[in-house]
């Protein structure tokens, strides 16, 4: 490929197209973010929207396609900030998102994120077997609409993606119109205690399962196991509450007791990873460094396309030059409060937090994506280690024992870092995604990392007014004169309170230090049956099935069961890639449908503001057998129809 001219990538239209889809995705996932706590990956479906309109137009290409894409997935991913910003009018610190700020600090987070994502592009994605589930999946519904391989093989994964699409989509459809239940499960007694599981019935989540393989679908369930099977019922043994339902009871205590011991488990198992991955950075940031001087002597043309980051210099001149508008912002930030009183100090330390816990927290969450997926990553307790991190400084700076009101400076000081430092998260989760997509489909990564960086911008762009137009309509529950209907903003709510337990004195160390000494053993675990020759036990993996709330890990770990049995069914074909390539394809689809109508089901309950918009009963006796019924036999016939179709080759 070396000095071959590189296929028309970054055009345009193709940005303009980017940024009309950011508003849509931006806007639908950060009303999701505050409503449920949850957002969704917008990468497969803005490459199915591009795909769509640009084929309209003549020249378009598959790298094409793939830029947009990438600008829409960037942005709407940025929009998880929801899950830190809103704490700022959660504590009474502001009373709304003052514009430019607002845009300042979700700017400058997500650009350092790109810049530190760049060297990790050479570590994580391009010498990593890492999976990538979205990545994978985006690629292949790019080369499928692209009429990459065969024809009958392209018709036969177009189809594919399509019937996986139509099936993901159903389910929700029928969930939505009240004819289905949306999970299965409940709160059950075990001993003086009790416990609670639950099955979100979510064919997306069985897609992601397929892509990610055996090994974390098997630490997921250990972490399940720990945090539910022994934890909750040990915590909440003794007794019930008087007045209080078993149900609320147990998820009050797995909100508030389980989820730090999970965070606890994700930090130590974060910082194993990081370690583990040095070298491949160290190595990354040594290639990125070749590359420029190889660049310098023969030309950007004496490089392969797929070696094309944007210069090392400029990355490591963007990270250090953007130190200066984050000290600017906090140096603005703290006017009024107690760190005006010690403000150089503050400030150098606060930079060099920044400077540090973004190269750590840009790594660990590269990994977590590639291990199961940018929409599945646990996000949130990065978001809890970094809220601790700035909070055990600022602790450190200037001790307990202040005024409330200082403390409440002192604790939005903590949230407006937590957002910068945080921005990089989001970013570097969604990133390598994009970049693992880029190497699949034969991207230009210099020009991906330039729509990254446009993604942002148009993100940071939008989300401030979102947000404004939200707390004006809704508020936030926690909130000074927040109204019943309120939004949540759960993971904002659980972020400011780890802020104000630090600052304040109240937080439960002990739950942290549980939770760090499991990750402890899972790590001796995992390096003992590496030893031993029999497999592996991903303690990131063993972490999220501590942290998340098992509506999404039990239909990944399903997922990656029935992944296993079809990529053995597979490899016994007279055609075994083809084979393992339509599963690839169909839990491709899975993601696919389910995202759309997400997209679709968020427009129309921003547009009408009634959650139950679709509903076409109220009460549907039935709802539960016929969804579990209904659940079980769109995935019977999914993998049904692609053994058939990849059997008949």
């Amino acid at each position: 490929m070396t000095g071959i001219a590189s296929p028309r990538e970054l055009t345009f239209r193709g940005i303009v197209l980017g940024a009309i889809l950011t508003v849509v995705f931006t806007a639908a996932n950060v009303y999701l973010g505050l409503r449920i706590g949850l957002t969704f990956a917008t990468s497969i479906p803005a490459a199915v929207i591009s795909m769509a309109v640009l084929r309209a137009f003549s020249g378009t290409t598959i790298q094409e396609n793939n830029i947009v894409q990438t600008i829409a997935s960037s942005a709407g991913t940025l929009s998880a900030i929801v899950f830190v910003l809103p704490g700022l009018v959660m504590v009474g610190w502001w009373a709304d998102f003052p514009y430019w700020e607002s845009v300042a600090v979700i700017a400058v987070g997500g650009v350092l994120g790109v810049m530190y994502s760049v060297p990790l592009r050479r570590a994580l994605v391009t010498g990593s077997d890492l999976p990538y589930p979205e990545g994978v999946a985006a690629a292949e519904v790019l080369k499928v609409g692209a009429g990459v391989g065969g024809a009958e093989e392209n018709r036969k994964g177009l189809a594919a993606v399509t019937a996986g699409g139509l099936l993901s989509a159903l389910y929700p459809l029928l969930a939505k119109m009240k004819l289905a239940v949306e999970e299965v499960g409940g709160a059950f007694k075990v001993g003086s205690g009790g416990s609670m599981l639950f099955g979100g019935l979510s064919l997306a989540l069985v897609g992601v399962g397929h892509l990610v393989g055996l090994a974390v679908g098997i630490a997921m369930l250990i972490g399940i196991v720990i945090s539910f099977g022994v934890l909750l019922p040990q915590l909440t043994a003794g007794g019930i509450p008087a007045g209080t339902e078993l149900a609320d009871f147990v998820g009050t205590v797995f909100r508030e007791k389980i989820r730090f011991i999970g965070a606890g488990t994700i930090g130590v198992a974060a910082i194993w990873t990081l370690l583990r991955v040095i070298g491949p950075i160290v190595r990354g940031v040594t290639s990125a460094i070749a590359a420029n001087a190889s660049r310098k002597g023969g030309g950007i043309d004496s490089l392969d396309i797929t070696e094309r980051d944007i210069p090392i210099g400029i990355v490591g001149g963007t990270i250090l030059a953007s130190m200066i508008p984050i000290a600017l912002l906090l140096a603005d930030f703290a006017v009024g409060g107690p760190v005006a009183g010690a403000l150089g100090m503050t400030l150098i330390a606060s930079v060099v937090y920044v400077l540090i816990a973004g190269i750590i927290i840009a790594s660990v969450c590269g990994y977590m994506a590639g291990l199961i997926g940018a929409s599945n990553s646990p996000i949130s307790g990065v978001g809890i280690l970094a809220a601790l991190g700035i909070s055990l400084l600022l602790l450190g700076l200037f001790g307990q024992g202040g005024s409330e009101e200082d403390t409440k400076a002192l604790v939005a000081f903590a949230l407006f870092v937590t957002a910068i430092v945080f921005g990089v998260a989001t970013i570097s989760n969604d990133n390598l995604q994009d970049l693992k997509t880029g190497q699949l489909v034969g991207a230009t990564p210099w020009r991906q990392q330039v729509a990254l960086i446009l993604g942002v911008l148009f993100g940071a762009l939008v989300i401030p007014p979102i947000l404004d137009l939200l707390n004006s309509t809704f508020g936030f529950q926690g909130a000074p004169g927040a109204g019943e209907n309120a939004l949540s903003a759960p993971q904002a709510s659980l972020i400011s309170a780890i802020a104000q337990g630090v600052l304040g004195g109240s937080l439960d160390w002990n739950l942290v230090g549980l939770g760090a000494a499991i990750g402890a053993g899972v790590i001796v675990a995992d390096e003992l049956l590496k030893r031993a020759g029999k497999g592996s036990l991903p303690p990131l993996a063993v972490g999220m099935g501590m942290y998340l709330p098992t509506q999404v890990t039990l239909m990944v770990i399903l997922g990656t069961v029935l992944g296993h049995l079809y990529n053995r069914w597979a490899a016994r074909q007279s055609a075994p890639e083809f084979a393992e390539r339509m599963g690839v394809l169909t839990a491709t689809g899975l993601i696919v449908g389910d995202s759309l109508f997400n997209i679709a089901f968020a427009a129309i309950v921003a547009g009408t503001d009634n959650t139950e918009a679709l509903a076409v009963v109220k009460d549907f006796p039935a709802s539960l057998p016929f969804g579990v019924a209904a659940f079980a036999a769109i995935i019977a016939y999914a993998y049904w129809r692609m053994r058939r179709d990849s059997a008949s080759v």
